[in-house]
């Protein structure tokens, strides 16, 4: 019994110590893979679907036996016991293939784990080599990774591609202790020689730098900060090995750092708010806006991988789920029927992103939703039906505006009306359209309504929007009853135009033909009377009656008022109506028939030849009658031109050649010749011929003047020779004159370098008091016929005397110049003063002479008795007077 005793005990002890074993385990355990990288062989390039390449092993510490696996690459997936199987068929082109498992702890983090595809190919295996450790399936392998240089078999052959040192991955973002080891690089000859081990590349001496260094001696790899895959998402690397003291060990050997992606950005929205809009009678489903957000994260990453969820609705009516979002693409669509616009106009939505698939990081936004019109409202007559009478006969007349209404908002396409006549207008003598407000219809007159024919129209018109109907409606309609007013037409000629044909020479009373009308107003009994409306020949005559119209006055197809034969005349019809009689017109076009009334004509009237060797000239003949009466014509010579002249037709018919039979004196003659048409009508035609003693062409006919054309005459010639003669004689008189005016040419009274323009020398004198008999009022001729302009060449009567004061004298000779001034400035300013220099009238002395005489300018006996020395001090104007009476000499 007490060894059985003692035997419980220790197994109590021990299922004691068991259970303590095991709950340390679980309180120290980690979750995560067990390798951090699983190689998988294979003996094929090519993998098909479905092939079992391995098996990953993730411990979440909780002793779950399926776990979520994802595959980064999509051509495999994972089970949930962590087989690795072919989704897509796979090739090996490089001989490798590496890719990324991911699997979530019950904490829901995510851990990744590298799985690498080799190619097995036994008959290569001895060459380039590179001497990883290669664990079995499940075998995890060391913490840092030993990288061996690629074994070089001598001489210059190229290393196979199938030896590519795999990538190095890091996770960005890592937290160290720093430097961290990534891995070992080894060469075999460290084993013979010391081997200086170095790296270059982005990252080590190149930016940024300082960010991965190695030990150089061991080979260990070492990264000095946090990465980030967002700034730069790889890096490579040169790993060399030198033997110490020189000579180089290996070839540098390639290094792939590759930064792998952790969640730590979250969603960013394009936007905040979204804006959008929807009519209000969207069925649900109808998407209308997108809702769009962004993450930094790796791209096809589950860490970039967004959905979509709508939080919140602002209002929350008619129903809180009015809308729904598709969680992958972010549309925003209409869930819920009953959206209304003039209930709730606008809607706010909160709206959430967020990435791992919905599961991490998350962002928030507004969208703001703006409900439209739609077309939920059928336009209405404002009343319906309209009674109006319109007058008959006239086009585009109004007939009737329709306003209407339309629950939609203003100005919107739902809210425009468009109007339709539907029935009552077969004829289409109607027209409707809308008007500029988009709410009233216009009917109008397309057709001239006729009273006769139909006096009333029952239209029925529908309105309807520009857009269809967003719902069913009814489509409204209003009934128009048109009332035709008679109004006192026109009579109308039958046909509005007649043509007729007759003689030229029919007799004055001929009966031409019989031109009615008819009233159309047959409900009204009147009387149509006629009369000439437009016959600007005069030639014709109607009955006021019966409309027969005959000739008045002898007709003529030849006259000026007959175009191409035919003459155009307007006969009007007019009732009797009592208020407004109405007038209708009617053309009449009388095509004449052609008389041989006229006989041919000779165009040149005027012939010139010579005498002699003379050559004949082309006379044209035109006839005003028909071709029928007129070509080929005959000539004749009457008797007394028959003697000296020659005149024949030419071979058409139409022309005469008149020419010399004897040789005639230099003179004028006339030719009588008789021209007759086809039918023998004729008249005696004359041509004055100009004949010159010359031979051949006329242009050599020459005369004692000289050489005269054709076409000139002596009168001409007698003319021009006049005018030269003249010309000559002007010229001639225009010579002498400015021959005297040099020879006589006087000294100025001023110097000739003082140029003014208001001192003139005149070298005519008058003949003295004989030279008087001429009249002065010549020049006052204009002034006199316009009394309200002064005259200036005497002092006005009838103005009161100028008011300035004349300033005296000045002793000081001087001041002379101040003198002057200062008096004209007085006259100028004076209202009543007349300017007395623009007319000027001059007496000549002599016996009995009013004038004064200008000897008493010298009446003194000797130039001693006045000092005209002052003169001189006055200065260069006065200085000639000084020379003159004081006896110096000219300079």
């Amino acid at each position: 019994m007490e060894v059985c005793r003692c035997l419980r005990l220790g197994a109590v002890i021990l299922l004691l110590q068991a259970l303590s074993c095991t709950v340390s385990e679980h309180s120290s355990c980690a979750p995560g893979f067990d390798s951090d990288l699983y190689i998988f062989e294979v003996d094929r390039v090519h993998l098909h679907i479905g092939r079992r390449l391995g098996k990953v092993v993730f411990n979440d510490c909780m002793g779950r036996t399926r776990i979520l696996f994802d595959s980064a690459d999509k051509r495999f997936k994972v089970d949930t016991d962590g087989t690795v199987k072919l989704k897509r068929q796979v090739t090996l082109h490089d001989g490798h293939k590496r890719f990324a498992v991911h699997a979530w702890d019950s904490q829901g983090k995510k851990h990744t784990v590298d799985v690498r595809l080799e190619l097995v190919q036994p008959h290569h295996h001895h060459e380039h080599q590179v001497d990883l450790p290669k664990p079995a399936a499940t075998e995890a392998v060391s913490t840092v990774p030993v990288l061996l240089f690629p074994k070089s078999s001598g001489g210059l052959k190229r290393r196979k591609r199938d030896w590519i040192i795999p990538d190095i991955r890091i996770a960005e973002n890592t937290r160290g202790p720093f430097p961290e080891g990534l891995v070992q690089i080894k060469t075999s000859h460290a084993k013979e020689v010391t081997i200086i081990y170095s790296i270059t590349g982005a990252g080590a001496d190149q930016e940024p730098k300082g960010l991965f260094t190695i030990n150089s001696r061991s080979g260990q790899l070492f990264i000095t900060k946090p990465l980030d895959r967002e700034y730069k998402a790889s890096y490579l690397l040169f790993a060399h090995a030198v033997i110490d003291g020189g000579g180089v060990a290996e070839e540098p050997m390639e290094l792939n750092v590759i930064v792998i992606d952790q969640n730590d950005n979250k969603p960013l929205f394009k936007q905040n708010p979204f804006l959008g809009s929807v009519a209000e009678a969207s069925k649900p489903g109808t998407e209308f806006m997108d809702i769009v957000a962004t993450d930094a994260d790796e791209p096809g990453n589950a860490n970039s991988d967004i959905r979509y969820e709508i939080l919140s609705q602002d209002p929350q009516q008619p129903s809180a789920g009015m809308f729904s979002i598709n969680p992958v693409t972010g549309k925003l669509m209409v869930n819920s029927a009953g959206l209304d616009k003039e209930k709730y106009p606008k809607y706010t939505l909160e709206i959430q992103a967020a990435d791992m698939e919905g599961k991490g990081l998350t962002a928030q936004c507004k969208a703001i939703i703006t409900i439209t019109d739609s077309n939920d409202h059928a336009p209405q007559f404002e009343q319906p039906q309209y009674t109006v009478s319109v007058p008959e006969n006239k086009v585009g007349e109004l007939v009737v505006k329709m306003p209407v209404t339309d629950g939609d908002d203003p100005n919107t396409e739902a809210w425009a009306a468009k109007f339709k006549i539907i029935s009552g207008d077969t004829g289409g003598m109607f027209s409707i359209e809308t008007d500029m407000s988009k709410q009233a219809g216009i009917i109008k007159t397309a057709k001239p309504l006729d009273f006769e024919a139909v006096n009333k129209y029952t239209l029925v018109v529908a309105v309807e929007n520009e857009i269809p109907f967003a719902i069913p409606l009814p489509t409204a309609t209003a009934q128009v009853v048109v009332n035709v007013e008679d109004v006192n037409e026109a009579p109308i000629f039958n046909p509005v135009e007649k043509r007729i044909s007759t003689r030229e020479d029919d007799p004055v009373g001929t009966r031409l033909v019989l031109y009615s009308a008819t009233d159309p107003d047959t409900a009204r009994k009147q009387t149509v009377t006629y009369r000439v409306g437009d016959d600007q020949a005069g030639w014709l005559n109607v009955d006021s009656a019966s409309g027969v119209i005959t000739v008045k006055r002898r007709m003529d197809r030849e006259s000026v008022f007959v175009k191409d034969g035919q003459y155009k005349a307007v006969i009007l019809a007019m009732d009797n109506d009592d208020v407004v009689p109405a007038t209708g017109t009617g053309t009449l076009m009388i095509t004449l028939e052609d008389v041989n009334d006229n006989a041919p004509e000779i165009v040149d009237g005027n012939v010139f030849m010579c005498n002699m060797d003379t050559i004949p000239v082309l006379l044209r003949v035109t006839d005003k009658d028909s071709e029928e009466n007129g070509a080929p014509f005959r000539v004749k010579l009457s008797e007394e031109s028959a003697n000296d002249w020659i005149a024949i037709m030419n071979d058409t018919g139409t022309s005469i050649i008149l020419t010399l039979r004897t040789t005639l004196k230099q003179g004028k003659y006339s030719v009588n010749l008789s021209v007759s048409d086809r039918h023998g009508f004729s008249e005696i035609r004359t041509v004055e011929a100009d004949v010159c003693a010359c031979k051949g062409d006329y242009k050599n006919c020459q005369t004692k003047g000289g050489i005269i054309e054709a076409g000139s005459s002596l009168p001409f010639i007698l003319g021009a020779v006049g005018a030269l003669i003249l010309l000559l004689l002007l010229v001639l008189l225009l010579l002498m004159y400015m021959r005297k005016k040099k020879s006589g040419k006087k000294e100025l009274l001023l110097p000739e370098e003082d140029i003014r323009g208001n001192l003139y020398c005149y070298d005519e004198e008058g003949g003295g008091e004989d030279d008087m008999d001429y009249d002065l009022s010549v020049l006052h001729r204009g002034l006199d016929n316009r009394p309200d302009v002064f005259r200036n060449d005497v002092i006005p009567t009838f103005m009161p005397a100028p008011q300035y004061q004349y300033r005296p004298r000045p002793a000081n000779p001087e001041d002379i110049g101040n003198y002057i001034d200062d008096n004209l400035k007085a006259a100028d300013n004076d209202p009543t003063a007349p300017p007395y220099d623009c007319l000027l009238v001059f007496d000549t002395e002599g016996a009995g002479s009013e004038a004064g005489t200008l000897s008493s300018l010298n009446s003194s006996s000797s130039a001693d008795d006045q000092d005209y020395d002052c003169l001189n001090a006055w200065g260069p104007r006065f200085k000639k007077l000084a020379d003159m009476y004081g006896g110096g000499e000219d300079e």
